[in-house]
């Protein structure tokens, strides 16, 4: 099963890091609306995870002649998800030094100005410090990390989750 969480694991890495990278890299100048990056992000880590469908197959009719039951499909399925979260997390720094962006100053602006549209003081004022918080944090590399691995974490547990049960059998097909 190592082999099986390695070869696919590297393989949603793969796609899930280039996407995440080449986009941030490649879109640089030209920062779409968040909501259009998020889409990006969360599409490309499906189809990655499209990966822990294709493992769980495998294991069960190749390695397993036809059986799986549903825990060993799902440590299956998180154990390409945590492969791939590696990935993921050392893109998005790669993306990071290469493009020399801070998203953390980014972000903190975007959290500002969506106060301001309320034109109320009081929260302009709060999104203000929390949005100072967020930025001191986000430049704290470990911190960073983990904000980062909770972003594809939920989506590979999701999908892990899924696939297990669908394709988990007890008795040969």
């Amino acid at each position: 099963m190592i082999t099986t969480i390695a070869r696919y694991g590297i393989a949603a890495g793969l796609i899930v890091g280039s996407i995440l990278f080449g986009t941030t890299v490649g879109l640089q100048n030209h920062i779409p609306d968040p909501a259009v990056g998020m889409a990006i992000g969360y599409a490309g880590m499906l189809l990655a995870f499209a990966m822990i469908v294709l493992a769980i197959r495998h294991q069960r009719d190749v390695v397993l002649g036809g059986v799986i039951r549903f825990g060993p499909a799902l440590v299956l399925g998180l154990g390409i998800t945590a492969v791939a979260t590696v990935f993921y997390v050392l893109a998005w720094e790669a993306a990071l030094a290469v493009s020399g962006m801070d998203f953390g100053a980014e972000y903190a602006g975007f959290m500002v100005a969506e106060a301001q549209k309320t034109g109320d003081a009081a929260a302009i004022a709060r999104a203000k410090a929390e949005a100072a918080q967020f930025a001191r944090d986000y430049a704290r590399p470990l911190w960073r990390m983990g904000v980062t691995a909770t972003e594809i974490l939920p989506v590979g547990l999701l999908v892990s989750l899924v696939a297990a049960g669908w394709l988990s059998r007890r008795r040969p097909a």
